[in-house]
């Protein structure tokens, strides 16, 4: 889903510009609550270490795989955005419903 191009339809009432970046954000925020979900107990400092070379790792691919997207700095901070949200949902839903 990251690395194949979107088709931008104008034609449905919730597309608009920079609709790749909401999902971008969206994408990487359930990633971010789904990592933390299975390795509850990993430190803040390799969950954030290991998002990011995922996103790194997701816009070099699109870069190379010649597929239509390419490298853009804007989705690697809505894919950092995205993953600190995913993190910090996880841990207020902890902390309210199991503490």
């Amino acid at each position: 889903m990251l690395l194949r191009p979107g088709v931008e339809n104008h034609e449905y009432f919730f597309m608009f510009n920079g609709i790749d970046k909401f999902l971008h954000l969206g994408i990487f925020a359930m990633l971010g609550f789904s990592f933390m979900a299975a390795l509850p107990r990993i430190r803040f400092s390799y969950f954030f270490q290991i998002i990011l070379i995922y996103a790194f790792l997701t816009e070099i691919l699109q870069e190379e795989m010649g597929l239509g997207r390419s490298m853009e700095t804007l989705d690697i901070v809505a894919d950092t955005i995205g993953c600190l949200l995913g993190y910090y949902i996880y841990k207020m839903l902890i902390k309210r419903y199991f503490n």
